[in-house]
């Protein structure tokens, strides 16, 4: 697998997370992603931005666009300092929120993508990787 090309974007406040969709979106149409697969990774980047956000109180974005033999992809890695994820099978789960939402962003948002990896510790912070393939 090739990463063609690697960007970060700070995430810092709400203006930032609209900026991380709209960088998402234009990577997924330069990947020739079709109208479906960019709704697709756009939406789980704004669900998790907007977590990094508001749980992680901020963080970053790496957006990589990835070639591996003739597929086409865009990984996002989005990382925080924050308090970090006490019990993430919970918070995995389907219903689950600490704060006012459906509680469907992280279980929902891996169902968006082709690949999901998420890490965290108590006390230092969360990194979660999605990526999605053309």
């Amino acid at each position: 697998m090739n990463v063609l090309s690697d960007d970060s974007l700070e995430i810092r406040r709400d203006a930032d997370v609209v900026a991380c969709r709209q960088a998402v979106r234009a990577r997924s149409v330069e990947q020739g992603f079709g109208l479906v697969d960019q709704t697709k990774i756009v939406t789980a980047a704004s669900e998790i931005a907007r977590n990094t956000l508001q749980y992680g109180g901020g963080g970053t974005v790496r957006i990589q666009k990835l070639a591996d033999g003739s597929k086409q992809g865009l990984r996002l890695v989005f990382e925080d300092r924050g308090p970090g994820i006490a019990d993430i099978a919970r918070a995995m789960t389907d219903g689950f929120t600490t704060g006012s939402g459906l509680g469907k962003g992280l279980s929902g948002t891996k169902r968006l993508v082709n690949e999901f990896d998420l890490w965290s510790k108590p006390g230092e912070g969360t990194r979660i990787t999605i990526t999605r393939w053309k």
